[in-house]
């Protein structure tokens, strides 16, 4: 007798420095409709990558790919508690108790978008999309930085069938039928794992911008540009794609019918009020979305202001004081209409050193002590105060709030700002400056440079300023290699780079997720720094198949005091977001894992100048 699981509407963690600001929701629209197409602008801070699922790991890409894919859960975009709900599938998944077979039926009458590589038929979506989408992260020759998600799953006959492409070096089979990954019928999907996973459906079934289902045949018609061409069953279809500029989507004309909901919790005032305005409207509510790449902060600032965009998320921090004003938005801003969304994220950012340097990397005292002086003088406090403008909390791990593991109590030694305890550090490993120049050099008494990989925004810019203070007073000299961010990404997973700092998003409530940034078997992909150390290896794999609690919550203490001794990652901040919206959109909510939400907002061109 199988059993519905128990652990996919859980709680969300409380955050006691959290802080949630939004204003009362607007009233009601204007009887009088308009047919002019409803457009959704506003602008990313860095630039896009690629739109196929398999090659993302960039907040930017995946915003796309979210709108466009879609997987068998969804988290609702209402709940507080996070709950996650069918999207694709039927109910939630019927899973034994031993947490190792899970059996999902799915809705019939799913299309994708037409495309050419449909010859002009309508395509519906079955199980063997599924089992197709996913095997495509095992093909050896994708080279997917998500396949640390799969191998950590432990599919049933995945990792070997993977493994004969590997050592045979032909084409991977996709006909082969595995045990772990089957499609029982057309509209039956059943996977069976090696151990028990009672987190599977958070790791690969829910979040569109990576698990949604592709089909084959849109693979094999575009080849190589398949990431220039995602078509799914999602609410949007891409309309035109300038590289780096401006990327353009609009309502899949073939969408099915789905319409608001959500199950907000009782007391939450603001989601009841968007449930009863919104309820029953059929998705989409816009027509269009327009996302233009800015990376420089005034520029999308401004542009904001002029009512170019109907949306600014993450408003800069250059501008702070001046649109938020003691914590609240600014009168001239919020006669306009405008409003405020202000919360902690669920995001961390990092500095990864490459582990595989042979300046910053390696796990010998002497590298260690490295990495440790680095840290300790560089002064996070001041980062927030003069980089982010106060819009931070100082992090003390890898782990984001709101997920699993996150705790405010815990301290890391490495996380203060202690010049004097980092030149000791330095001297007592033989990093001496031993022709008084003012420069320290390795212990061989080579030339020691460390080098830093950034961007050419400003905040990049003031991040960079504070880095070279830091190193000027340990003595250490430091350059800065300019590149724009996909380059950098690229870089940072073959393992070309010293370091570079990069935020981290949490996309889902475990945060085991984010220790796999330090899980050996996921270097080049989500471990960046290409840490691989065998004890925090083993706490890993025994996190996997527990079940939430105590003793788990014990290892992920264990995760983070090794991840603290080591350091392949510094941690620096978790950001406090602050998105503005214009009078005109109405609906926003700004999501905390899941990255989709353009079908839940709406434009009100009566508001629109």
């Amino acid at each position: 007798m199988k059993k519905k699981t128990p652990i996919l509407s859980r709680l969300l963690l409380p955050l006691s420095l959290a802080l949630l600001l939004t204003l009362p929701v607007q009233a009601a629209e204007p009887a009088a409709a308009t047919s002019a197409p409803k457009v959704l602008r506003y602008a990313f801070r860095a630039a896009e990558t690629s739109f196929d699922p398999t090659q993302l790991t960039d907040i930017y890409s995946r915003v796309i790919t979210a709108h466009v894919f879609e997987t068998l859960y969804a988290y609702d975009h209402l709940a507080r508690p996070i709950q996650i709900h069918p999207l694709i599938a039927q109910a939630l998944p019927e899973i034994s108790p031993d947490f190792k077979t899970f059996t999902i039926r799915l809705r019939p009458g799913i299309f994708f978008a037409a495309d050419p590589a449909f010859q002009g038929r309508p395509r519906e979506l079955s199980a063997r999309d599924f089992v197709y989408s996913f095997k495509r992260f095992a093909d050896p020759r994708n080279k997917s930085p998500n396949w640390a998600a799969f191998e950590e799953a432990g599919l049933l006959g995945l990792a070997e069938l993977r493994q004969q492409a590997i050592k045979s070096g032909k084409a991977f089979d996709y006909a082969h039928e595995i045990p772990g990954l089957r499609a029982l019928d057309r509209y039956t999907l059943q996977l069976r794992t090696a151990q028990p996973r009672p987190r599977l459906p958070e790791l690969i079934l829910t979040g569109n911008d990576l698990y949604g289902a592709v089909a084959r045949e849109v693979v094999e018609f575009y080849g190589d540009k398949i990431g220039e061409h995602p078509v799914g069953t999602g609410p949007f279809v891409l309309k035109s794609w300038r590289r780096s500029s401006q990327i353009v989507l609009e309502r899949n004309p073939a969408y099915r019918e789905r319409y608001y909901d959500a199950q907000p919790a009782a007391d939450d005032a603001e989601g009841q009020a968007l449930l009863a305005r919104f309820k029953q409207r059929r998705l989409p509510m816009v027509d269009r979305v327009e996302v233009a790449i800015i990376e420089e902060q005034q520029p999308r600032w401004l542009s904001f202001l002029n009512g170019e965009h109907d949306y600014l998320e993450q408003l800069p921090e250059d501008f702070i004081n001046q649109a938020m004003p003691g914590g609240h938005l600014a009168p001239n801003l919020a006669m306009k209409g405008m409003r405020a969304f202000q919360t902690v994220g669920s995001d961390v950012t990092l500095t990864a050193f490459n582990m595989e340097d042979p300046l910053v990397g390696g796990y010998a005292p002497a590298q260690v002590a490295l990495r440790r002086a680095i840290s300790l003088a560089l002064d996070i406090p001041r980062e927030i105060l003069l980089v982010r403008r106060g819009q931070a909390l100082q992090a003390q791990s890898n782990i984001a709030p709101y997920t699993t593991g996150y705790s405010a109590s815990f301290k890391s030694d490495m996380a203060s700002h202690d010049l004097a305890r980092a030149k000791a550090l330095l001297d007592m490993y033989g990093y001496l400056d031993r022709d008084g120049d003012g420069w320290r050099e390795r212990p061989d008494g080579s030339p020691l440079i460390l080098l830093r990989n950034s961007q050419s925004d400003s905040q990049y810019r003031q991040l960079d300023e504070q880095w070279q203070k830091a190193m000027n007073d340990l003595g250490l000299r430091l350059e800065i290699k300019i590149a724009k961010w996909p380059e950098n990404l690229k870089a940072a997973r073959a393992g070309r780079f010293m370091s570079w700092s990069v935020g981290s998003r949490a996309s889902q409530l475990d945060g085991q997720n984010a220790l796999q940034r330090l899980y050996g078997p996921a270097s080049g992909g989500q471990n960046l720094a290409r840490f691989n150390q065998p004890e925090f290896n083993r706490i890993y794999e025994q996190m996997q198949g527990m079940a939430d609690g105590p003793e788990r919550e014990a290892l992920f203490l264990q995760a983070k005091r090794i991840a603290a001794a080591y350091l392949p990652y510094k941690p620096h901040v978790h950001r406090l977001y602050t998105d503005l919206g214009q009078s005109w959109l109405l609906g926003y909510r700004r999501p905390v894992f899941w990255l989709d939400f353009w079908q839940y907002v709406d434009i009100d061109h009566s508001k629109r100048p």
